[in-house]
């Protein structure tokens, strides 16, 4: 089992518990030792949610693996029970406990709990966190959902939205308003702030609305059989794919299309003066699937950019993503290495990524702007502000989010006609730092303009890669948020020709090599 700093994906049993802390009524017995034991981090300081997870563990400890470990587990379930009288029970391992194999699905069934326990069966060495929440809601499903008559009005249940999602919270009332506008009520969303009692009731709405694949798609598959429920398969993030969604339930239901657009700004900034200066920009796309297939489209269809790399974390989705990219015409990034994913972006040099709270590091580190679009995420992306991803204001928000990070056209002129300028030049720092003075150029000494070589030299077969002095001041002309491309493009142009010294030629060569 690889062990990271980062990981995309936690293990199976958070994807359980993402599920349980999302929903009210429902409680979460895990078996686990102390150290697996890091739900309330997750929920209260990522998401920053005001009350605890739904979560009790056996928090056994090393003494205890020589004595009655099963006895631990059912001491916890009936203390769980009996404090928090919930409506339904999940039980489960971690992927420590899974290893001494208790079975807490079978020591749940030898007690006297008055509710159902649904027990959980997660491969914690196999599998990840979106499979493990898709497992645990698709198990909850099964075990309360029966066949029934529908409501009287045309109804859908809004299935997916959980716990530590990117923006679930917005979009649901974004999709609320896409099915209103049309006539069409809302039975039950869910898991998220779905009780048991909610859950039991998801057979009498008319159909449903798959909003996140990645944790619902096995359970829509489920009620589409046992319920005769269709389900939808656009996720509406994204001018044309909200029309393409709204267009679909039309269709499903058998009623008008109808579209409030009032709100919808996104298609005036794209063709304002400014936003032209987006067309052509080379961006990178990694995150999750379903976030990662709705971005490319919203990229080269509705802003203008070039996708010039993409890929995605969770495995299962891994066909879609590759045919998604053949259409693109690049090559798919299937993995959970967030160094791979790193290797790529120096190797693609883009303009932009659009990824997880992990590329944005990278994007850091690289200074390459980006701009979040999937989880994982850091608490930032939870705001408090209504931000959502769907529908049309998740159009604007979109469109927004992506140009805030990248310098636009007139920006870019200033930079040109200052750059000389004693408060705007590189080594002034930012102007708002009440604690720096910054001093006119005719005052710097050259030394701290310009450096004979970088500050980290580039290594080249072995050989050191020196920029002298003409070429680096050369360099310091090009505006900073593209300079560190073209750094690394002369770099390799020099290093494919055997140069190991940058003179102003060597840079003028490389300008014209790569514009063509």
């Amino acid at each position: 089992m690889k062990l990271t700093v980062w990981t995309y994906e936690g293990p199976p049993h958070v994807g359980a518990m993402r599920v349980a802390t999302a929903m009210k009524g429902l409680h979460y017995v895990l078996h686990a030792p102390q150290g697996d034991t890091y739900a309330d981090l997750l929920f209260t300081m990522i998401e920053r949610r005001n009350h605890r997870p739904p979560v009790s563990y056996t928090t056994f400890e090393g003494r205890d693996l020589g004595e009655d470990t099963a006895g631990l587990f059912k001491s916890a379930c009936q203390d769980a029970y009996d404090r928090y009288r919930p409506q339904a029970m999940i039980v489960g391992a971690s992927c420590t406990a899974e290893l001494i194999q208790d079975d807490p699905g079978g020591l749940a069934e030898t007690m006297d709990i008055p509710v159902p326990v649904v027990a959980l069966e997660l491969p914690s060495y196999q599998r990840k966190e979106n499979f493990g929440s898709d497992e645990t809601f698709y198990q909850i499903v099964r075990a309360l959902v029966q066949p029934m008559d529908r409501t009287p009005q045309i109804t859908a249940n809004l299935i997916g939205p959980l716990a530590l999602g990117f923006r679930h919270r917005d979009d649901i009332e974004e999709v609320k308003g896409l099915l209103y506008e049309m006539g069409i009520g809302v039975n039950v969303v869910a898991p998220f702030d779905a009780t048991p009692k909610d859950i039991a009731k998801l057979g009498q709405a008319h159909f449903n609305v798959l909003m996140y694949p990645e944790h619902a798609e096995t359970a829509a598959r489920h009620l589409e059989r046992t319920c005769g429920q269709p389900y939808t398969k656009t996720v509406p993030i994204g001018v044309g794919a909200t029309h393409d969604f709204v267009a679909e339930v039309a269709h499903i239901c058998g009623v008008e299309p109808k579209k409030d657009l009032s709100r919808l700004r996104q298609p005036w900034w794209s063709k304002s003066v400014d936003s032209t200066y987006l067309t052509g920009k080379r961006v990178f796309l990694f995150g999750d699937a379903t976030h990662v297939k709705t971005a490319a489209r919203i990229a080269r269809d509705e802003m203008g950019f070039e996708v010039v790399g993409l890929g995605c974390y969770n495995r299962e989705f891994a066909r879609d993503i590759r045919n998604l990219a053949k259409e693109y015409g690049v090559a798919a990034l299937i993995t959970d290495d967030y160094l791979e994913v790193e290797k790529a972006i120096e190797d693609l040099a883009p303009e932009m990524i659009l990824g997880t709270q992990m590329e944005r590091h990278i994007g850091k580190r690289l200074g390459i702007p980006c701009a979040v679009i999937s989880a994982p995420v850091h608490v930032q992306d939870f705001p408090a502000r209504y931000s959502p991803q769907m529908g049309w204001e998740g159009a604007n928000v979109i469109f927004d989010t992506w140009i805030h990070p990248l310098v636009m056209g007139l920006e870019e002129h200033l930079l040109h006609m200052f750059r000389e300028d004693f408060e705007f030049h590189d080594e002034a720092g930012a102007s708002h730092h009440g604690g720096h003075a910054p001093k006119p150029l005719s005052e710097a000494p050259v030394s701290d303009l310009v450096a004979t070589e970088p500050e980290v030299p580039a290594e080249t077969g072995g050989d050191v890669m020196v920029w002298l002095a003409d070429a680096e001041r050369e360099l310091k002309k090009i505006p900073f948020f593209v300079r560190g491309k073209a750094r690394r493009n002369t770099e390799k142009f020099a290093a494919e020709r055997g140069v190991s010294e940058i003179s102003i030629d060597t840079l003028y060569e490389a300008k014209a090599h790569f514009a063509r």
